[in-house]
């Protein structure tokens, strides 16, 4: 099996060289290249067309969504983890925006950054609990004021309850592996899921999905 090469963009060292430490010991990732900053991310990038890089947010030179944008734009199928201890709206915000697949706080454990990694290689949008509930909590609150006059909300109506029901649980920011263990389902019927509802509300990513089931109006 091919390994899942890795691009470590983090300012401080120690812990570039802990988050280094964790992924070589998996068999299927191989660490390519290491930065301090993001533009040495972005030539990194240029030179060993990674997998994923593994970003962080406030760095010198470059910071991590621009990195990112940078990245993107030149090769989109490389796959951005932001991996952070920021977690205000706007660089929650701005790293999505800039096309980042996964957003998660520095706190989080080996198991999760090691399975969002995995999960954004197989086309899945991660997002910390924490961060996912400030944001869904803020598009609540902004819901009425953010939909343009006569704009209309999303209609959930062709969705299954079980669909209904494994849409609400991504809109927590849960994975897949964590709705199959919610709903007692196998996780590839849960991504048989997800897919399926993506094709009935015409979106792309997780991220949308949730967006979705934030703004549909409450049964």
């Amino acid at each position: 099996m091919t390994p899942i090469r890795i691009v470590i963009a983090e300012d401080q060292q120690l812990i570039r060289r802990a988050f280094a430490n964790l992924l070589s010991l998996e068999p299927d990732i191989e660490i390519v290249g290491q930065a301090p900053d993001g533009a040495e991310a972005v030539e990194l990038c240029r030179r060993f067309r990674p997998d994923v890089v593994l970003m962080d947010i406030q760095m010198p030179r470059l910071g991590g969504i621009a990195a990112t944008k940078l990245i993107l734009s030149e090769f989109p199928g490389t796959q951005v983890v932001v991996l952070t201890t920021f977690d205000t709206d706007d660089l929650v915000f701005g790293a999505i925006s800039a096309g980042a697949a996964a957003y998660l706080l520095k706190d989080a454990s080996e198991t999760e950054i090691l399975d969002t990694i995995r999960g954004v290689m197989r086309g899945e949008t991660r997002i910390s609990p924490h961060i996912a509930r400030k944001l869904f909590e803020e598009l609540r609150r902004s819901r009425a004021v953010d939909l343009p006059s006569g704009a209309a909300l999303p209609d959930l109506s062709d969705l299954t309850e079980r669909e209904r029901a494994i849409l609400d649980l991504i809109a927590q920011g849960q994975s897949n592996r964590q709705i199959a263990a919610s709903l007692f389902l196998a996780e590839g019927t849960v991504k048989n899921y997800v897919s399926r509802i993506m094709d009935k509300l015409g979106v792309q990513s997780r991220t949308e999905l949730a967006v979705k089931a934030v703004r549909a109006p409450k049964a």
